[in-house]
């Protein structure tokens, strides 16, 4: 039995927003463990996402799109004028106040997720190897995603409750949504402009592996996050080097 690839997006996506679920109800029963633990979630995982970008992800983008730097530099420039607009006209003077301090944050996670979403589709649609190496390092910082989210919200004044729900919808449901939105699109395009969307992904993974993650990692500061992060590195190494 062939599995569609629509069905391999979705289920992928959807384990996706189960992770990310998974730390939002962890977080909220166990919020000292999950804080503490959450920095080697994060930088494993942006060790597999800037791996795969490098060694696959971009160079199988250049070989279906000559135009492919350019939209590499596009993903990745597109995302960081995200945050830059919502931290400047959401709030004053990069100063956020009451449920704003939650709010914010939440805004940018959810339009990351549905763009992850997206991502889903674009290098699914490329071939399966492509779409589970980005997968892998997408699903890993989905646990850690969910713990932020909901801390923040909590403490933006929101309630327990509150705040799960409100993290829910912004990180965990946003990317089965943004792959079933995105995929009729990107199924029926040709291969120079589904090079170039994966040159954008491409981009935008490594704008959140090395300028999203890797400065959290650094904020928090944990003894073996550098570890961690070599251990991001060597899987998709490893992945890379016997896909055959």
């Amino acid at each position: 039995m062939v599995i569609s690839r629509f069905a391999i997006v979705l289920a992928t996506s959807i384990v996706a927003g189960a992770v990310t679920t998974l730390g939002i109800v962890v977080v909220s029963r166990f919020q000292e463990w999950s804080s503490e633990r959450s920095a080697y979630f994060v930088s494993f995982a942006a060790g597999v996402l800037i791996t795969v970008s490098f060694m696959h992800i971009i160079p199988e983008s250049m070989e279906m799109s000559e135009a492919a730097p350019a939209f590499i530099l596009v993903g990745f420039l597109g995302l960081y004028l995200l945050n830059h607009f919502l931290h400047i006209y959401l709030c004053h003077d990069y100063e956020c106040s009451g449920y704003a301090v939650g709010i914010i944050p939440m805004l940018g996670i959810g339009l990351h997720s549905l763009i992850d979403g997206a991502i889903y589709s674009i290098t699914f649609n490329v071939s399966v190897l492509t779409g589970v190496l980005a997968a892998m390092g997408m699903v890993f910082h989905e646990f850690p995603e969910g713990i932020i989210t909901f801390i923040l919200l909590e403490r933006g004044g929101f309630g327990p409750r509150r705040a799960a729900l409100y993290a829910f919808l912004a990180a965990a449901l946003s990317t089965p949504l943004g792959a079933l939105v995105s995929y009729p699109f990107i199924s029926r395009i040709n291969e120079p402009m589904l090079g170039a969307l994966l040159a954008v992904a491409a981009g935008a993974l490594v704008y959140v592996g090395a300028t999203h993650l890797l400065p959290e990692v650094a904020e928090q500061n944990r003894r073996y996050t550098l570890l961690t992060l070599a251990a991001g590195v060597l899987v998709g190494v490893i992945i890379i080097a016997f896909r055959g």
